[in-house]
């Protein structure tokens, strides 16, 4: 079971509006809300959805007893090789977001 706060976190972390999260999830954006208010009352399968779909984009959930000190959070998945960015020599103006 994930939390709310973890459900926020997540979202903050990887930089996904709740918008991007419920078009992503096909959930109506007031689920998403409610989901992160704590209220998981409702369509059994929408937390699961929030969940994989947060998961996808690279965030672990971490249970309580995952860790020495504290409660349940959250992290980024390890980056992959193919995952480096651009290298300094290759930077342009085209390529400046």
């Amino acid at each position: 079971m994930i939390t709310a706060t973890q459900i926020r976190g997540a979202r903050a972390m990887i930089g996904m509006s709740i918008e991007e999260l419920a078009a992503a999830t096909g959930l109506p954006v007031e689920t998403v809300t409610a989901l992160e208010n704590g209220e998981f009352a409702g369509e059994p399968h929408a937390l699961f959805d929030v969940r994989s779909t947060l998961e996808a984009h690279g965030i672990i959930f971490l249970s309580s007893g995952n860790q020495d000190e504290g409660g349940p959070g959250i992290r980024l998945r390890a980056r992959t090789v193919s995952d480096d960015g651009i290298r300094p020599e290759n930077l342009n103006a085209a390529n400046d977001d």
